[in-house]
């Protein structure tokens, strides 16, 4: 059993490139995989190993500048869901592409999950889902607005075309571990927007402490590792990848004729070309020589949200 710790963290990091390689070395002694993210802005990103090892890395982490109050969640997988432990730079922990949004100056209303059904449920609360089309696919809470965007860079822009629909609403946003929300809450702010709020902790806090019979969750939530989906309790979900559009099937789309492993699926079939389904069909060549070898092909990890 591997112990999954989901974090992020808004501070202000000088010159986050010194910070890199020390928090790598720890991560491979002590064992860790996954993907950390480094920025000016902060910490963000997902790792996994033994129990011993990720208090380790949280300890080393809560020391940097800034961090002493960070906060993660934590959850379990029966297999290593990452291959290989990366820490990188980056221009954001999150990508938006808007350069004056800043969390830390101010965000939405904080909202505990065991408080989001009722203002939810409110008839002047309008609920916006900010992750990815694919995620939202698989599972969202009931009433929920889909904006289909295809990554987080298109969430101010599809604001802009929308936001009419909104007129005297109060704003409820929620993303996967809350950190979306985190510069989206702070967007819809600065765009006058006073009624903001995010669901604390993200849809995994709200799986973790609200009992199943309670929920108003529908479906299963993705995460960015190999188990692909968590549900309530955040036990592992029903879901595999496509590892050709890396986005989530169920165990019986596998039976479709779209179908063929690492190359093509209902989902995705029509947009790559016969070159690219043969790439892809090398690629799982070589993914299945690796694993004859007894080793792991590095193209047979999931990792970075957008």
């Amino acid at each position: 059993m591997f112990t999954v710790c989901a974090l992020y963290h808004f501070t202000r990091f000088d010159d986050p490139a010194p910070l890199r390689d020390p928090l790598l070395d720890l991560c491979r002694t002590q064992k860790i995989t996954g993907t950390l993210l480094l920025a000016h802005e902060g910490i963000n990103g997902t790792v996994a190993g033994p129990a011993a090892g990720i208090e380790a890395v949280l300890a080393h982490i809560s020391a940097l500048p800034g961090c002493a109050d960070l906060e993660w969640k934590l959850s379990t997988a029966t297999e290593r869901p990452f291959a290989r432990m990366k820490v990188r730079l980056k221009k954001e922990i999150v990508t938006m592409g808007q350069p004056d949004v800043d969390p830390r100056a101010r965000t939405g209303h904080y909202v505990d999950p065991t408080a989001w059904n009722d203002l939810i449920r409110s008839p002047d609360v309008a609920v916006i889902d900010t992750r990815n089309d694919y995620e939202v696919a698989i599972g969202t809470f009931q009433g929920a607005v889909d904006p289909q965007t295809d990554s987080f860079r298109d969430f101010p822009a599809w604001w802009e075309a929308n936001k009419d629909r909104f007129h005297n609403k109060r704003i409820a946003m929620f993303c996967t571990g809350g950190i979306r929300c985190e510069k989206s809450t702070n967007y819809l702010l600065s765009q006058g927007i006073e009624d903001v709020y995010h669901l604390k902790g993200g849809i995994l806090k709200y799986l973790e402490d609200v009992p199943e019979e309670d929920s108003t969750w529908q479906g299963a939530c993705f995460v960015f590792d190999g188990r692909v989906s968590v549900e309530h309790g955040l036990r592992e979900g029903p879901h595999d990848l496509c590892h050709a559009c890396r986005r989530p099937i169920l165990p019986e789309d596998r039976a479709r004729p779209e179908y063929e492993h690492g190359v093509s699926c209902h989902l995705c079939i029509g947009e790559t070309s016969d070159e690219d389904k043969a790439r892809f069909r090398e690629r799982q060549k070589q993914i299945a020589l690796a694993k004859a070898r007894g080793e792991r092909h590095l193209h047979a990890d999931i990792t970075d949200e957008d």
